[in-house]
């Protein structure tokens, strides 16, 4: 017997509370019991479960583990692992068991259970390194500037490494002063207060500016709040600076142009690139002289591709080209700028070089591939297949001990752990399993699995699986009310809740097409739809009414273009105004210079969503470059944004 069934069978002191009770009572207690950390409890709800047989009793035995994992010998964890190791939780207790071992500095034992671990933990990462420096790896703490160079949240051991590194001088004051500048850029004043904190020379009383400037940059500056004799100081201004050119850019150029000399040269370059970047996300003519001032090797990714967007709105292909070829070369080979080198290629009559690219790029299922399928015209023509999974593979798939568990974990609401499961079950799957997969999926009518499943197909797909088409009656009903196109109104659903009616987004926007209260509210008093309460806002039926409507209100703001229309329905009419142009653009050139990133990566999905429905539901076919068309501004962008969402 294993050493693990027979601690439990050892907690098995009395009987359990639990006999005559259903399998999935006896789970949702030892859910409780795992929650509440009573171990008793839950080893004697494990006992019961694998005396039913019950699918899910492995649960317990996880939870159990999970909550005795710091007293438990080695031995027993391991024997854990082994059991259970073709299930989706195991990785998850042993990514806690190296936590606990990394904590303990157990670093031989940890680097025996390392190349068992198969997930992506930064915690985990973090001891990695550090376990390696302290059994005299020198590279580790060098591999930790990767580690270090993030905004993003970080686990508390990984100060641990840090400090290491700092120690070592492999983490330089150049390394601490870069970070606290990515952190103050985004806002993340806590984060920008931790890292300075690493500089010695920093006191209490220079960490307070830091507050003064984030809270009020233009006063700090005017009032000249923050001296410029310390690293400290010029960091703050350069910060003020680069705020108030967000909403202000002819002020912030005024105050650079008067401060200017005050900065060290290698300060003079960043702020140059961060002024030249501001402009072109402002859409503004100054941007090209800006970036003119710098060069391209001294500006960072996200400053050199707005350069390329820049040089976009000036229809300068030959900038266009010249920047890209500038950029680093796993930069250059993001789909964007790949189909851009394509386009300055064809402008300046590089045809051979042009389609070599767009040839290779209009394989790929998404807006620049279709965008690039646009250009080559008759050159190259994409039948793209549409394999039909058999009952018999579908059956094969929902067989599968992980599969089955994943479903029964949907029966009982635990989507998160039914994802688990099914990402466990999938991960090695050919193509036409992951497409069984996904068939399985529709017919639960999880058509957010169904989608993200059909999608991770490589050479065999089926475009019905990942432009699926629910609630047709109610769509087609709402989308000719509104004289919208039906695939239209489904590409844009698809993206924002995967059909996933109770979705809720961070901002509160709800239901299928994702429309915010108050705009619900605006809509039912506009329409008479005095019977409209909130609380049916997740009702498909309701949902699709609100949300169509909403859209051919857009559309009309928008004097009929989609893509207008569409930016307008994520960021609000207002900013999709803002964004047109004065002369008319390129539609693919209007969504490619969109601010918000966001936005720009919901109109593009939206948009070529919309070109695959139109294949798969046999409406109309449109090109997508014909989709997006000719971008004119309307000269209305200080109008009313009633209806937001």
């Amino acid at each position: 017997m294993k050493r693990w069934a027979i601690l439990l069978s050892l907690a098995l002191s009395s009987a359990s509370s639990a006999w005559g009770m259903s399998a999935d009572q006896i789970f949702v207690h030892a859910q409780t019991a795992y929650q509440s950390r009573n171990v008793k409890a839950l080893a004697e709800d494990a006992s019961q479960l694998h005396s039913q047989n019950y699918i899910l009793a492995s649960y317990a035995d996880y939870w159990l583990m999970l909550i005795t994992l710091s007293t438990s010998d080695k031995v027993v964890i391991r024997d854990f692992l082994s059991q259970y190791a073709d299930y989706s939780f195991a990785d998850k207790v042993r990514a806690e068991w190296l936590k606990s071992l990394g904590k303990r500095q157990d670093w031989d034992t940890f680097f025996d259970e390392l190349p068992n671990f198969k997930r992506e933990d930064l915690a985990v990462s973090c001891y990695v390194l550090e376990g390696r420096a302290k059994k005299g790896d020198v590279i580790a703490l060098t591999e930790g500037k990767a580690l270090w160079m993030s905004t993003a949240e970080q686990p508390a051991n990984c100060e641990n490494l840090f400090d290491l590194m700092q120690a070592s001088k492999v983490l330089t004051q150049d390394d601490i002063w870069a970070r606290f500048r990515l952190a103050m850029q985004e806002g993340k004043v806590a984060l920008a207060k931790a890292i300075i904190q690493r500089d010695s020379n920093i006191s209490k009383a220079q960490l307070k500016l830091i507050d003064t400037v984030y809270q009020n940059p233009q006063v700090a500056l005017e009032k000249k709040i923050i001296p410029f004799k310390s690293h400290l100081g010029r960091a703050l201004n350069l910060y003020a600076i680069d705020k108030l050119v967000r909403s202000k850019l002819d002020a912030g150029l005024s105050t650079w142009a008067k401060l200017m000399p005050q900065f060290e040269t290698d300060e003079q370059v960043y702020m140059w690139g961060r002024l030249a970047m501001q402009a072109a996300r402002r859409h503004d003519e100054q941007a090209l002289s800006l970036y003119a001032k710098v060069k391209n090797s001294e500006l960072e990714q996200d400053e050199i591709a707005w350069k390329v967007r820049a040089a976009l709105l000036d229809r300068n292909w030959a900038l266009v080209l010249a920047t890209i070829e500038d950029m680093q070369a796993t930069q250059q080979e993001e789909p964007p700028w790949r189909y851009w080198k394509a386009r300055a290629y064809k402008a300046q009559n590089l045809i051979a070089k042009a389609n070599a690219i767009f040839v290779t790029l209009s394989r790929e299922h998404s807006f620049y591939g279709l965008l690039a399928q646009d250009e080559l015209g008759d050159v190259i023509t994409n039948t793209p297949s549409n394999y039909v999974p058999s009952d018999a593979e579908v059956q094969a798939v929902k067989n599968q001990p992980a599969m089955q568990r994943a479903l029964e974990l949907q029966r009982l609401d635990m989507r998160w752990e039914s994802r688990a499961e099914w990402a466990w079950a999938t991960k090695d799957y050919d193509d036409k399993q992951m497409l069984a997969a996904a068939e399985l999926a529709m017919r639960q009518s999880w058509y957010d699995l169904a989608i993200s499943t059909a999608e991770k197909t490589k050479f065999v797909h089926n475009f019905v699986l990942r432009y699926p088409a629910p609630y047709r009656e109610t769509v087609q009903t709402f989308s000719k009310a509104n004289g919208l196109d039906e695939a239209w109104v489904y590409g844009l659903t698809r993206q924002e809740s995967r059909f996933v009616s109770y979705a809720k987004s961070g901002v509160g926007a709800s239901g299928l097409m994702q429309v915010m209260p108050a705009t619900a509210a605006w809509i039912a008093k506009k329409t008479g739809f005095s019977e409209y309460r909130q609380n049916m806002i997740h009702q498909t039926e309701t949902n699709v009414k609100l949300g169509t409507y909403y859209l051919r209100y857009t559309l009309d703001l928008m004097s009929g273009q989609a893509a207008m229309a569409t930016a307008a329905y994520n960021a609000g009419p207002g900013n999709a105004r803002h964004w047109a142009p004065k002369k008319p653009m390129e539609g693919a050139i209007y969504a490619e210079t969109i601010p918000i990133l966001e936005t720009r990566q919901y109109v593009q999905k939206v948009m070529a969503n919309t070109c695959f429905y139109s294949n798969s539901l046999g409406t109309k076919s449109v090109s997508l470059k014909q989709r997006l068309g000719m971008i004119i501004g309307d000269g209305n962008a200080n109008a009313s944004d009633e209806g937001d969402i």
